[in-house]
């Protein structure tokens, strides 16, 4: 059937077909995080969205170089060229090194994308292992005439960039209404134009985190460093670049500008966004008291939530929704989507146990091309799932001895689900899980029991259990060192 991939990109704001520079090579990069504080539901959409295209693009037969970013220096408070980087912030007021910072919340960050499930990428960069590539793009601004220093710090020339290239393209925004939106700011008198931003800074005295440059002994701008990692992985052009809606302007809009005024021309062909989390319709903020860890959703230790859910509740909530769709949290809402997983994952392990007919009396085919069809359809996750779950009424048709499906037709059905639910939707069965888990410590409890029965020369007991034990399709192997088990 034809693969042929439909995505939506931002910058066309038109649904495209999906053609790589260099097939079956594809560049993608996604903004990660700033590691300053634990993961949240901000982090886990724009992980899950990109992380099923990835899944995807590598299951139709596409070569990923998949490249996700952390930010760890440069992004300061309110996303704005003046105040006190973040990381720098939480490092002074913990009493740590900056890096100790970025350590802690990187390892728990790859945690917390580890218990959603999500795929980690080729290449995971930080922005301060990049400063000399930073730096040079400067440099290539700066020579094309589109970028000035001030008192040891580097401004883009947003006024002079805007006559020679169109600027608003993603946003929508217009410069001259930007222009009279804008209030100068304290500390920001050194710039010509208010909506020029930084590309490198001085760092003040009591800045912490600074590298000599040609400029001064500074730090780059935020958006400077995913220009950079990018370029430097992908190529001067690549095909797609990811991150949340709330990237889109300005920091998005900022790379276009400066990869475009660097190199001539603009690197990426397919921009792509997800949309925004909201909880209970508000947004998520501190100041609400809405804002939740995802250690607390999975721990359930946040007052606003009636329990707790597991990585994949939550992970199939999300992917319940389209990625461009908005996405409000509740707890009604993740209680229906906890009960629509175990709905799926018990069709499954009917699937699993069913014995083929001599012939099919129904046609699972459908199902595997409405699957396809939707996916290409700029990843349409939601109808994937409604397709999956009419499925389950040929499943248990066929459990019922309502209709039979050939070994052909029934191994087929087996790779639909096991192809779309645990590799390119990336579900995992956590009660199964549970349950083997369970088996296993009873087991080896078992065993010990065992062991202690031979320690004590008691081979009744001993050859009872290992009896009994076979009985149940369990062969177990006495070792040097104890006992192994294995299914027969």
């Amino acid at each position: 059937m034809d693969q042929t991939l439909y995505i939506h990109n931002s910058l066309t704001r038109n649904k495209e077909k999906f053609e790589p520079l260099n097939p079956p090579h594809v560049g993608l990069y996604v903004c990660g995080p700033t590691v300053y504080g634990d993961a949240h539901l901000g982090h886990a959409r724009p992980a899950i969205t990109f992380d099923l295209l990835f899944r995807y693009l590598t299951h139709i037969g596409y070569k990923v170089r998949y490249v996700r970013n952390i930010t760890d220096v440069g992004h300061l408070e309110n996303d704005a060229d003046a105040g006190e980087d973040k990381i720098a912030r939480k490092a002074r007021l913990e009493q740590l090194e900056p890096m100790e910072v970025v350590q802690y919340f990187t390892g728990r960050y790859h945690h917390n994308m580890g218990q959603l499930n999500v795929l980690p990428p080729s290449i995971e960069p930080r922005a301060s292992g990049h400063i000399i590539e930073q730096i040079q793009i400067v440099q290539k601004i700066i020579d094309a005439g589109f970028a000035y220093e001030s008192n040891g710090s580097v401004y883009f020339d947003l006024e002079k960039y805007a006559q020679k290239y169109p600027y608003g393209q993603l946003s929508g925004r217009v410069i001259e209404d930007l222009d009279t939106q804008t209030r100068e700011l304290d500390g920001q008198s050194e710039k010509r134009f208010p909506l020029d931003f930084a590309l490198w800074k001085k760092a003040s005295p009591e800045h912490i985190m600074r590298w000599p440059s040609p400029w001064s002994d500074g730090f780059p701008g935020w958006h400077l460093e995913c220009t950079a990692m990018s370029t430097r992985y992908l190529g001067d052009t690549f095909d797609i670049h990811g991150g949340g809606m709330d990237l889109l302007f300005p920091h998005h809009e900022c790379e276009i500008a400066q990869s475009t005024a660097a190199l001539g021309h603009e690197s990426v062909r397919c921009w792509m966004h997800n949309n925004m989390i909201t909880i209970n319709g508000q947004k998520m903020g501190k100041s609400l008291g809405n804002f939740i860890t995802l250690d607390e959703f999975f721990s359930g230790t946040h007052p606003v939530l009636e329990k707790a859910y597991s990585p994949m509740a939550v992970r199939f909530f999300i992917l319940q929704a389209h990625y461009r769709s908005t996405v409000d949290f509740g707890n009604e809402a993740l209680q229906a989507s906890e009960k629509g997983l175990q709905r799926l994952m018990a069709g499954i392990q009917t699937l699993d146990k069913l014995m083929p007919a001599e012939k099919s009396t129904v046609a699972p085919d459908e199902i595997r091309q409405k699957c396809y069809q939707a996916m290409n359809d700029d990843l349409n996750s939601p109808m994937v799932i409604a397709h999956l779950f009419d499925g389950l009424r040929i499943i248990n048709l066929v459990r019922d001895g309502k209709e039979t499906l050939s070994k052909a037709d029934l191994e087929q059905l087996k790779r639909t689900y096991h192809n779309f639910v645990f590799d390119i939707l990336g579900l995992k069965d956590e009660q199964n899980r549970n349950r083997m888990e369970l088996v296993d410590g009873l087991i080896n409890h078992i065993l010990e029991i065992r062991q202690q029965a031979k320690d004590n020369r008691d081979f009744t007991t001993s050859d009872k259990i290992r009896n009994m034990l076979a009985d149940l399709g369990i062969e177990v192997k006495d070792r040097k060192d104890g006992a192994e088990w294995s299914m027969k």
